[in-house]
C-alpha cells in the first residue's frame, strides 16, 4: 500500500495596515467578518492574464471594502505524493476560475489603491506556522519550505505605473517571518494589479507558460469535481520538503497572511 501525502494551504488572513493600524482584516471561507469603511470602487476580480475581463475564481479570500486593500487571495493547494525519504518538491493547483470560457492561470494576488492621494503601497506575505497534521497533533514538517517564483504584474494601467516584483525566487525560510512580494513607489500601483507566480500558455504577455495539464496513471484529465474542470500543476509555487523530515500519511496545512500597508 502506497502511503499518500497531502499538502494543503487551508486559509489565509488578509490585512490592511498604516503605520500599527489594522483598519481591516478578512478571514478564510465559511468565517464571518464585517466591515467599514468607503464605497468600493473597481469593479470585481479581474483576469491577472486578461484585466479587461472579470471573472469570477473558485476557492478564494477575499477582503475589504477600503481603497487600498487586497481584493483577493488564493487558496492553495498542492499535488498529493507518495511518503519518500528522499527530497521532494510538491508543485501547487493552478487557479481555476467558475467562468467557462476561462481555463487554469497562474496563482495570483489582486490589489486596488483607490485613494484620492496614493503615496504608494507594499504587499507583504507572513507564514505563521509550520505545516501541520491535521489529525495527528505534533506532526509537523520541520525544514519545509514554501516557495513564489516567476512573479510579473499586469493591470489595464500602463506598465510604467506597475509595482516592483522581485526577479528571485521568494522562500519562505523562517516561518513568522514577514516577506516582502511587492511595492508600489510614489505614484505608481494606482488602480487594479495582479501579482501573478507563472502563467499559462495562453498568456499574451511573453511570459513563460508555468502550468502543466493533470493527467491520472491512464492518461485521463483529473477533474476538479466542483467546477468540472481539469486541474493544472503551477511550477512556479512549490513546496520543498527535505528527505529527512518525518512525514505521517494524512494532510497537512498552514496558514498565510497577506498585508496591505501604506507608504512612506
Amino acid at each position: 500500500m502506497n502511503l499518500v501525502l497531502s499538502i494543503l494551504l487551508l486559509s489565509n488572513t488578509l490585512g490592511l495596515l498604516s503605520g500599527t493600524a489594522v483598519y481591516a482584516e478578512g478571514l478564510s471561507p465559511g468565517m464571518e467578518v464585517g466591515f467599514s469603511g468607503r464605497e468600493d470602487e473597481g469593479d470585481g476580480i479581474k483576469d491577472p492574464e486578461n484585466p479587461d475581463l472579470t471573472v469570477e475564481p473558485g476557492e478564494s479570500n477575499t477582503a475589504s471594502k477600503e481603497r487600498l486593500r487586497i481584493d483577493f487571495a488564493p487558496k492553495l493547494s498542492f499535488s498529493t505524493g507518495e511518503v519518500t525519504d528522499n527530497d521532494s518538491d510538491y508543485i501547487v493547483k493552478a487557479q481555476l476560475f467558475k467562468d467557462e470560457q476561462i481555463s487554469a492561470r497562474g496563482n495570483f494576488i489582486q490589489v486596488s489603491d483607490y485613494r484620492t492621494n496614493p503615496t504608494g503601497w507594499l504587499l507583504q506575505l507572513r507564514q505563521e506556522k509550520q505545516f501541520t497534521h491535521t489529525e495527528k497533533a505534533g506532526s509537523t514538517l520541520d525544514g519545509a519550505v514554501l516557495s513564489f517564483d516567476k512573479s510579473w504584474t499586469n493591470s489595464k494601467k500602463s506598465a510604467e505605473y506597475s509595482p516592483h516584483v522581485s526577479k528571485e525566487i521568494i522562500r519562505l525560510t523562517n516561518v513568522g517571518e514577514t516577506y516582502n512580494i511587492a511595492e508600489a513607489d510614489l505614484g505608481n500601483g494606482g488602480g487594479t494589479w495582479s501579482i501573478v507566480f507563472g502563467a499559462s500558455d495562453q498568456n499574451k504577455n511573453e511570459k513563460d507558460p508555468t502550468l502543466v495539464p493533470m493527467v491520472d496513471d491512464n492518461g485521463k484529465p483529473v477533474m476538479d469535481p466542483s467546477l468540472g474542470k481539469q486541474l493544472y500543476t503551477n511550477s512556479a509555487v512549490k513546496l520543498s520538503i527535505p528527505g529527512a523530515t518525518k512525514k505521517e500519511p494524512g494532510t497537512y496545512t498552514t496558514v498565510l497572511t497577506w498585508i496591505i500597508s501604506e507608504l512612506p
